[in-house]
């Protein structure tokens, strides 16, 4: 068994994909509109579906907007260097809410955005040997 995939549920998918595919550096994998169903299926990601985990963008065409929940956490994206990542998801226009640093009770330097539908996304940098 692996995970396939984790999906979200996006109120404006071209603003949704633009940030996957712009600002964090994922690939469209593929994208397909249900029109009887009235909703889009998009599959980002940093690899092809049958090497790794990738996410499933929703967008059912009636909904503006959801309500995030209070059990859902983040996404976490490994990165090579946290500061240099928040600096460039803030020059393409993105929401950085933790700017990088080390956790608290611990060292390993993280940071955290949000994407436009507001959903969280943890920056784990990348430890060195």
């Amino acid at each position: 068994m692996r995970i396939l995939h984790t999906m979200l549920r996006v109120g404006d998918l071209e603003k949704s994909l633009d940030f996957y595919i712009r600002v964090l550096g994922m690939r469209l994998l593929r994208r397909k509109d249900y029109p009887e169903g009235r909703f889009t299926l998009a599959f980002v990601g940093y690899q092809d579906e049958t090497d790794g985990a990738v996410m499933e963008l929703t967008h059912n065409w009636d909904t503006a907007s959801y309500n995030l929940g209070e059990g859902y956490g983040h996404i976490a994206i490994e990165v090579d260097d946290a500061y240099a990542a928040c600096e460039r998801v803030k020059q393409l226009g993105g929401k950085v809410t933790r700017e990088a640093g080390p956790m608290k009770h611990g060292t390993t330097v993280i940071a955290f955005i949000e994407d436009p539908d507001g959903y969280k996304i943890e920056f784990i940098q990348k430890k060195t040997v």
